[in-house]
């Protein structure tokens, strides 16, 4: 005899009004790269990711550049910082950036879709993060490294000091390595359980051991392709949803549809299931997942109840980097996105 459970699938609201949306890692969006040439980007290019972003309830981003020269992630930050203080609107939607490496790990795997010839070592570049906060006007919020590389801990002692909060991520490091980052502090898990290697020990890996450290946050990617959605369920009991934040890590592909998207110098593919990576590599390669998709994802798949999946999309991500509350949005939710009924006042 086989036990049947009659559990009716979640239940969504059919109209939502909350605090709108945070995403705190973002490649591009709409069509447009914030990892290209920062030499050919317009104002009304980044207002128009500013549009699609409202128009799925994302009030606020942080561009995120991620592993490349020195030079041109220099430019990318002077680029956008005159940007926005010359433009309120982009100031109040981009109101900091996200740095994804160059001080990540070199291998496959954890080195993800980064470029290997870009991976660099802190120690060798001791003034580097210092230059971009100067370069920024002080809007590096935060810091994605690998913590096993030489210089990476008293780096990031003094990105804590100065108030840039250190996410753990594309890494290898060992437990030792993990404690030490933390210990100087490292207070975030930058997209959790992705960034590794294909096949990690059963029990004892840096996943594991980074899910199991209380003192971390962490993020997610709620798309189904980095993290089947039964593992990320188990994710979120063990970080707590308290302490887990969903992103969408979201490359020009996001809210543009299939095809061949860049992502700095590479090129993505995005298939009919909006997986995206880069033809002839195993890994992904950033999402196409729009914040929207991301909590209807956690709350139908993952058991989150659906104001708890907004929080983690709004009001967690804005007291992690020190915004206020967002102002609050109304919308209707259709399959698996939402459509803007009103915006309304502050809370």
């Amino acid at each position: 005899m086989v036990l049947k459970l009659n559990i009716p699938p979640p239940s969504l609201p059919r109209t939502y009004t909350g605090p709108g949306l945070v995403d705190i890692q973002l490649n591009g969006f709409a069509g447009i790269d914030f990892n290209s040439d920062p030499s050919q980007w317009t104002s009304r290019e980044w207002h128009t990711v500013r549009d699609a972003l409202r128009s799925c309830g994302v009030l606020h981003a942080l561009p995120t550049f991620i592993t490349d020269s020195v030079e041109r992630t220099i430019a990318r930050v002077q680029m956008y910082r005159r940007f926005i203080e010359t433009d309120e609107l982009l100031a109040s939607t981009f109101p900091a950036l996200h740095i994804e490496g160059p001080f990540i790990s070199a291998l496959d795997g954890p080195r993800g879709a980064h470029q290997k010839a870009f991976c660099r070592i802190p120690a060798q570049y001791p003034d580097f993060i210092d230059q971009l906060q100067e370069e920024s006007g002080s809007r590096i919020r935060i810091l994605t490294l690998a913590p096993e590389l030489e210089g990476a801990i008293p780096l990031i002692e003094r990105c804590a000091e100065a108030g840039i909060i250190v996410a753990i991520g594309h890494t290898a490091a060992a437990r030792k390595e993990i404690d030490a980052a933390v210990v100087a502090g490292a207070s975030l898990s930058t997209h959790l359980g992705n960034g590794s290697h294909q096949m990690l020990p059963r029990l004892d890996n840096y996943v594991q051991q980074q899910l199991a450290e209380d003192r971390l946050a962490a993020t997610f990617i709620a798309d189904g392709h980095h993290i089947p959605f039964g593992t990320l369920k188990n994710f979120l009991r063990a970080k707590t949803l308290d302490h887990s934040i969903l992103i969408t890590d979201a490359i020009s592909a996001a809210g543009a549809g299939t095809g061949l998207y860049k992502l700095g110098e590479q090129t993505v593919e995005v298939d009919e299931t909006l997986r995206c990576q880069i033809p002839g590599q195993p890994n992904l390669a950033g999402s196409a997942l729009t914040l929207d998709r991301a909590i209807i994802n956690a709350a139908r798949h993952c058991g989150v109840p659906f104001e708890t999946a907004w929080a983690m999309a709004s009001t967690q991500p804005a007291a992690l980097i020190g915004l206020d509350i967002p102002e609050r949005i109304s919308v209707k939710i259709t399959g698996d996105t939402f459509s803007i009924l009103t915006e309304r006042n502050q809370v």
